[in-house]
Parts: structure tokens; sequence; C-alpha cells
């Protein structure tokens, strides 16, 4: 997928200078809250060398966001192929991970908005979908204003999360190119 600009945002692909605030993003608690760990330095320069090669292989994955206006590092959002053992693979996810100090202003909505639009424009996916922990109420919440739909049967236990753990309930969103066409 190509760089993609926003009213407020820059979407592109991954830089060095993003190693460190995306390592301190990662090592949040809250930002993080929904995952099983934060991420330490480390595993979190791993995650972006992944998504990298996921770019280099598959033409897409998430962007690292940036803000138009100061430059400042906010997040990702992108596509990416799901894991193999989803009872939903092969398909594709779109996902989101802000900074706190760009939480409610907008910025998840209009970045994935602007990588529906280019997903489906630029690649022949069926379908996108997006899926959370049960708990994320957040993340469910901005799915469905995406116009992203849920069918409570196509829910799952993440297989990377412990049994018993409470994230591992996940609740699975989808959205074709005629829905999208059709908002």
């Amino acid at each position: 997928m190509k760089p993609i600009e926003t009213a407020r945002l820059r979407l592109r692909r991954w830089q060095d200078a993003d190693r460190a605030p995306f390592a301190a993003m990662s090592a949040d608690p809250l930002v993080m809250e929904f995952f099983p760990a934060p991420l330490d330095a480390k595993q979190a320069n791993a995650f972006i060398d992944r998504l990298e090669r996921h770019w280099d292989a598959r033409g897409y994955s998430n962007f690292a966001l940036e803000e138009r206006e100061t430059g400042a590092f906010v997040g990702l959002t992108g596509l990416l192929d799901v894991f193999p053992e989803a009872p939903f693979a092969p398909s594709v996810e779109i996902g989101w991970r802000l900074a706190r100090p760009f939480w409610g202003k907008g910025y998840a909505r209009e970045a994935a908005e602007a990588v529906l639009a280019a997903g489906f424009a630029e690649h022949d996916f069926p379908e996108i979908v997006a899926f959370t922990a049960k708990p994320n109420l957040r993340s469910a919440a901005l799915m469905q204003r995406l116009g992203m739909t849920r069918d409570p049967a196509d829910d799952f236990d993440h297989p990377a999360v412990a049994e018993g753990h409470p994230l591992r309930p996940h609740v699975l969103y989808r959205i074709s190119r005629e829905d999208l066409e059709g908002r």
C-alpha cells in the first residue's frame, strides 16, 4: 500500500526514529491493557522488524502514524495477514494501537477509515476483519463505528493467550468491500 495522508495524519512505512517512541508506547501498561503483556524494547524492535518483513512480502502491513502538524509519533494502524491458527484464516485484519497522549482525538478512526479504503482500493480482499479481547470495549466500539459487524458465533478463544486468562476470549468483526461502499 502507498503512504496515506489524512486531514491530520501521515501513514507511512517505519523509520528508525519510530523505534524509541514505539517501544515507549508498547511498554505502557494502559496502552497494552488488552494484550497479554507490555513489550520490552527488544520485543518492540522485533515487532517493527516483523511489520517491515510483512511489507516486503505482501505489499501491506501496519503503518507508522505521525501527526502531520507536529511530526509526532502517534502509533500504528494497518493491515496484516491473520495468524494461521485463527478459525477465520486465511484473512486480513486491520489493527491499531495509539500512544496515550493521542487517545480521544479521533485519530484511530481517521487512520482506520483511510486504511480500509486504501486496502480495498489497492488489493482484492473480499473482506477485512478486526478482533480484540472481549473486555476491550473501546476497540469493539471503534469497529462498530467503522461499519464492521459482529456475529457472536464467530467469537473465538485466541490460541496465543493462556487457557483461563481473561483476555483469551475474543470478538471478531468483519467488513466487506460492498459494506464499505454502501456506507
